[in-house]
Order: structure tokens, then sequence, then C-alpha cells
């Protein structure tokens, strides 16, 4: 449920555990959507759009995209890789071709923000403008407030300064 569905303030009353899994699930329908849109599209799959450091490029990451993020590192029972030396994204795999939270990853990552892109002469602007303002409703009811996104390395380097408690 999105902030603002509901007047009688159940998403102030949901735990941080249960926002978190509302949130998990609604980005998950995001996602989703995201994926029929772009479907009559394909992408080379070659791995170029994660090359961070040669595109100049990063995807932008609403909060939920991160904490999908951690929750599949987790769930691979796996932590953050360390920050790649040619930087690239560190979720590639070790040959710098394959994404290794492929099913996880964030909206950026699937919108083929390449150009290398094949399909309709134009993308589903529409759709993503919208998909975005749900990104954007998603934050909120999140934390509370209207959380910026930040930038795939911003995330992480962010995480990496914080130590276990």
């Amino acid at each position: 449920m999105m902030r603002g569905e509901d007047d009688d303030g159940a998403d102030e009353r949901r735990t941080p555990h249960q926002r978190e899994r509302a949130a998990l699930g609604a980005l998950a329908v995001v996602y989703r959507e995201a994926d029929a849109a772009y479907a009559p599209h394909t992408c080379p799959a070659s791995g170029d759009c994660c090359q961070l450091a040669v595109t100049r490029r990063q995807p932008w990451l609403w909060r939920a995209e991160w904490l999908a993020i951690q929750r599949r590192l987790q769930r691979d029972g796996r932590v953050l890789p360390p920050a790649r030396e040619d930087g690239a994204c560190p979720l590639l795999d070790a040959s710098g071709l394959r994404c290794s939270i492929y099913a996880d990853r964030p909206l950026g990552c699937r919108t083929f923000f390449c150009d290398r892109i094949r399909g309709p002469a134009r993308q589903p602007v529409e759709a993503m403008d919208a998909l975005q303002r749900r990104m954007l409703q998603l934050s909120e009811a999140l934390d509370g407030e209207a959380a910026e996104p930040k930038q795939i390395l911003e995330w992480c380097e962010d995480a990496r300064r914080v130590k276990p408690a």
C-alpha cells in the first residue's frame, strides 16, 4: 500500500519491518511492470552498461531498491563486494559480463540506458514516468518522507562506511 491510499494512517502504524516487506512487495510489482514495458526491446547483454567508469553513467536507486539488493546478498550468503579496480559495478560477476543479482537488478538497469538497445524507435517514456512516480510514493511509504534516490556507487560507499554493531 502506498502512502496516501489509506486515510486512517495505517502506514504510520506499521513497524519498520512491515514497511520494508510492503515496500519490497510493491517494488517487485514495479519491476514486473518495467520489464513488461520494455518487453519489445532487447539488450545485447554485453555488460557494457555496467562499466560505470567507462560510460560515466550510473543507475539511480531508491532506498527500496538498495534494500532489495541487501536482502538478495543476505539470501545468497554474501556481503557487498569491494569496489572494482576497473570502476565497473561491484555487483558484476568476476568475469565482468553478468550481473550477480540479475533478478533483483535496479530499475535503471532494467531500462537499457545504453545506446545498444534494439526494438521500437520510441521507448516507453510515459510508462517509465508513471513507474518513477510510484517509486517516489514507495519511498515515502517506506521512510515517511520523500527520500531522494542516489547513484549505485554512492549507496555502496555509504554501506562500506557503516561498521556492523
